[in-house]
């Protein structure tokens, strides 16, 4: 164990790729063994579910599906070379600019400060399973946090290493404790199950890294990662070979090889593919059928097709508060994906276009998904702005409270501070009520108003001069003594302008006796 002043550190490669290596054994097994039959109980429930509704069976449902999902996770962390992908050249900076994107929705309470040196230095690995290491290190620093704090994220390199550290302002880790990070089933979280980090640094491992964790309680936690580097020459495109069946129309060949492209897609959009189901519940979007949609009609060049469903998809994701780096990151991984697939198509079938007519294919696919992209983020802020609108506006109506009390008469109570802006909105509200409502008497209790400047009160009066002006009669209640104090130092007065009264009972006491 390595300390440091103020802090508890280690540093335990070896001895981690031992309790790894045992609990791997052990975890392939119970995955293998108990996941089959765990999966056809679901099934049998999932029938029983469609002729009992018992909520029971719901729990039941869901319980398994629970444990299918340890189970998984188990198998990842004992085998995470069952997921095929290459390795490659990988600059880190550029994956920790665009993950600290997902996290859009905490920037409000935690401050992110970004210190990636050394771009350009590569190392060679598996992509998306170290995206999913730095995406979980991250979700953990932001949940390590309760309420306001911060988190650093830096980036350099030495002539041969790569070295990311990530420190929070969260609630940290007792000392006593540190030893047990990254063990399967232990956590800190209430709700967690520890296979979130036993992944991490099992990953980090195979990648031939190390990494060292410093935690103090109540001060926060720092991972410190680092990587042997990698080879600085970086290809510009990453040929894929997929196995697909052969058709002499491209869009069949979409259509009869969707499984395989879903798969791909799956395993390009990363941090995605676990918020499938997510986004399906909350906005019943089907993230996979839409990106099969979407190809289609890019194939076909259908472009108002691709306009309109860009716009729906952006009144959607938008309705539902979706978080846009998602879609950002699903798009693009659909446009890789569909290269790819293009590549394979024109392999199979030993097409001899010549560049120009492939350069001029490119443009056209391009163009279309830009615009799609476009469309949808032009729909989805229209759609927000327009939500603000009309959210403003229900705050304004909301601000100026005209209660019908007859036919003929009304109450406005007005309550807090009435400053110039408010003050506008009191006399567009009022002059247009009494307009189309035909109000004869409009009673303004102020005895919430805790109070107003000269100004202000000044452009009340004008507002009492507009009421009479359109044949109502404006009757104020329950000014306060500060309110008054403050009229007669200034010289202003509400006589001529309007009746007052001491409260609200009196005024509709009187008005009652005289009706």
């Amino acid at each position: 164990m390595q300390e440091k002043e103020g802090a508890a550190g280690i540093k335990r490669n070896d001895i981690h790729l031992s309790q790894l290596a045992s609990v791997g054994q052990i975890a392939a097994g119970i995955a293998h063994e108990v996941k089959n039959p765990l999966t056809a109980v679901k099934g049998f429930l999932q029938l029983l579910k469609e002729k009992n509704e018992r909520k029971y069976i719901e729990i039941a449902e869901s319980e398994l599906g629970n444990a299918i999902n340890i189970l998984q996770n188990l198998l990842h962390v004992s085998k995470p070379d069952l997921e095929e992908e290459p390795y490659v050249g990988i600059d880190l900076s550029v994956e920790l600019d665009s993950l600290t994107q997902l996290f859009q929705d905490q920037m409000y309470r935690v401050s992110v400060h970004t210190n990636l040196r050394d771009p350009g230095s590569y190392i060679k690995g598996k992509k998306n399973q170290l995206k999913k290491v730095f995406f979980n290190l991250l979700k953990n620093a932001f949940e390590a946090i309760p309420g306001n704090g911060s988190i650093s994220i830096e980036h350099m390199a030495t002539e041969n290493e790569v070295i990311v550290c990530i420190q929070d302002s969260g609630v940290g880790i007792p000392k006593e404790k540190l030893g047990l990070l990254g063990t399967p089933f232990y956590t800190t979280k209430e709700n967690g199950t520890g296979m979130g980090l036993t992944l991490v640094f099992s990953v980090i491992y195979q990648h031939n890294g190390a990494i060292e964790v410093q935690s103090s309680e109540n001060e926060g936690t720092k991972f410190t990662i680092t990587f042997p580097k990698g080879t600085n020459h970086i290809k510009w495109k990453e040929v894929v070979y997929v196995e697909l069946e052969a058709t002499m129309n491209m869009k069949d060949f979409f259509i009869i090889n969707r499984d395989n492209f879903e798969q791909r897609l799956l395993l390009e959009a990363v941090n995605v593919r676990d918020k499938i189901e997510e986004i399906l519940t909350i906005g019943n979007i089907n993230l996979l059928d839409n990106a099969h949609k979407l190809v289609l009609f890019i194939i076909d060049g259908k472009e108002h097709e691709t306009i309109a469903f860009a716009k729906q998809e952006g009144v959607t994701w938008a309705k539902h508060s979706l978080t846009l780096a998602f879609k950002l990151e699903w798009v693009q991984a659909v446009r890789r994906v569909m290269w790819d697939f293009l590549y394979n198509y024109d392999r199979l079938n030993n097409h001899n276009d010549s560049k120009e007519h492939y350069y001029s294919m490119e443009k056209s696919i391009n163009q279309l998904m830009d615009q799609f992209l476009n469309q949808f983020f032009i729909s989805y802020s229209l759609f927000k702005d327009d939500l603000i609108q009309a959210q403003r506006a229900m705050v304004e109506d909301l601000s100026v409270p005209i209660i019908p009390l007859t036919k003929a008469t009304s109450i406005l109570t007005l309550i807090g501070t009435i400053d110039e802006i408010r003050a506008n909105i009191i006399e567009d509200k009022v002059i247009s009520q009494i307009g189309n409502n035909r109000i004869e008497t409009l009673i303004i209790d102020m005895s919430g108003v805790m109070g107003m400047e000269e100004s202000v009160i000044r452009q009340l009066i004008h507002v009492f001069d507009g009421i009479q002006m359109m044949g109502c009669q404006p009757i104020v209640t329950g000014l306060r003594p500060e309110i008054v104090k403050s009229m007669i130092r200034s010289g202003i007065s509400f006589e001529h302008k309007a009746i007052t009264k001491g409260t609200l009972q009196q005024a509709l006491e009187d008005y009652l006796t005289i009706r």
